[in-house]
């Protein structure tokens, strides 16, 4: 039987996580009411804008049963964005935040748009590089000891797990390879 996975389609890249969900062998399904939230095995949170997913999620009644849910086992994905609001707090600003994930987060780390870039990655789990796609990505500027640090940039992490929330700063929905998804889809079960 296929996990039930959700993603937050308030804003940001729904349909693509959708596929790539599918890909990866999950029964996907798009999450906008507090309601949506039965029955799912995980839930992603995608890429977008942080503050705006953050304050839809407050404005339909979603932000409080989400981060319940999550704080209660509910594997959670946070990709770029979703890795921001996963986060105990940011480097700079004011915004909703889960505060699931023990970490700090540095909003668009890398620079604006005209410096996103794509990049061969060593990820931990995975037996080659994965092709990441990197934009207007943060990095995680402080982890907390239970946090696992799967892939970094220089020195800056990229994608963290802790227990059943993973994080990363890139954008896999936005490849072909579904190896992020399916670590994510193992994670649910």
């Amino acid at each position: 039987m296929r996990p039930k996975v959700g993603v937050l389609a308030l804003q940001g890249d729904v349909r693509e996580h959708l596929a790539a969900l599918e890909a990866a062998g999950a029964e996907p399904r798009t999450v906008r009411h507090a309601d949506d939230l039965a029955g799912l095995e995980g839930i992603v949170i995608p890429g977008g804008e942080s503050t705006t997913i953050g304050k839809l999620a407050v404005r339909f009644g979603l932000f409080d049963p989400l981060r319940a849910a999550i704080a209660g086992g509910l594997a959670a994905y946070g990709t770029c964005a979703g890795m921001i609001l996963l986060a105990v707090g940011v480097t700079e600003g004011d915004q909703p935040l889960l505060g699931v994930l023990d970490v700090v987060v540095r909003r668009n780390a890398f620079g604006r748009q005209n410096e996103s870039f794509e990049v061969d990655l060593d990820v931990d789990g995975l037996d080659t590089p994965f092709h990441a796609v990197f934009i207007r990505a943060p990095w995680v500027a402080k982890a907390g000891e239970d946090v696992e640090v799967l892939a970094t940039v220089g020195d800056h992490p990229v994608m963290v797990r802790q227990g059943h929330v993973l994080a990363s700063a890139f954008h896999p929905e936005l490849t072909d390879d579904p190896r992020i998804h399916r670590l994510f889809v193992e994670m649910t079960g």
